[in-house]
């Protein structure tokens, strides 16, 4: 395992997402970008795809959420897990954000992504993780109590811009030596995996519970245990 291993706190991983995207973009020169499971709310807009000179498509398997966007870009409405997935073209980067956590057949999805990538392209994915207890509370309830309980924890949403869709969390871990060997066992490079610890706002309505939480996620930052991340950032190279 050659990966470069490491471990932050939430806050980053949602905050500094897209900005480690455009550091991969603007570093590589790439110009053919697929978002997947973009759908209603594209990750780029359309001043940076045009200043860069990119070639955005966006894949969902939903047309309905594909046509809420009003992004100038390609859509394409694909079950990227499907195992008779095909797509003309080929990519300098495949990326997804909170996505692989709804994926059904986890291998597959990732199969098909090195699929379309060019090669020396790049994967790069951000998702939740188990075993961590908000996700793992919503993997084991019923969806419709899960959902109840995303409304009383998680900050306001619209619904309509970001729905629920159930969770299924395969290969959905922290950087564990397992996850790093089944990417690897595709053919691919796991060339970063950043694990994430701490619920950035799940809990502030919540005084004791969250000074409970912080002391937890000061404790796993001083010594880190991929099993009990709660988000992580995976960048795969395409040999």
């Amino acid at each position: 395992m050659a990966a470069n291993i490491s471990y932050g706190r939430s806050e980053e991983a949602w905050q500094g997402y897209e900005q480690f995207l455009m550091a991969l973009i603007e570093e590589h020169g790439i110009t053919r970008v697929c978002e997947v499971g973009g759908g209603a709310n594209p990750l780029f807009g359309e001043s940076y795809v045009e200043k860069h000179g990119i070639s955005y498509s966006v894949l969902d398997i939903s047309p309905i959420e594909l046509a809420k966007t009003s992004m100038q870009c390609e859509k394409i409405s694909a079950d990227i897990a499907a195992p008779d997935f095909s797509l003309d073209g080929r990519f300098d980067l495949v990326f997804s954000k909170m996505l692989a956590e709804h994926i059904p057949d986890a291998e597959q999805f990732h199969r098909n992504v090195c699929k379309i990538l060019a090669p020396r392209g790049l994967a790069v994915h951000f998702f939740p993780t188990l075993y961590t207890l908000p996700f793992l509370a919503n993997y084991l309830l019923p969806e419709r109590l899960g959902d109840f309980l995303l409304t009383v924890f998680a900050p306001p949403r619209d619904r309509d811009r970001h729905a629920k869709f159930p969770a299924y969390y395969r290969w959905c871990r922290g950087p564990t030596r397992s996850q790093i060997l089944a990417l690897e066992g595709l053919g691919y490079e796991v060339v970063d995996y950043r694990g994430y610890f701490g619920h950035s706002g799940y809990y502030d309505a919540f005084g004791i519970i969250r000074k409970l939480h912080e002391s937890k996620t000061r404790c796993l930052l001083r010594h880190p245990n991929p099993l009990f991340t709660s988000f992580a950032r995976v960048v795969l190279r395409k040999p």
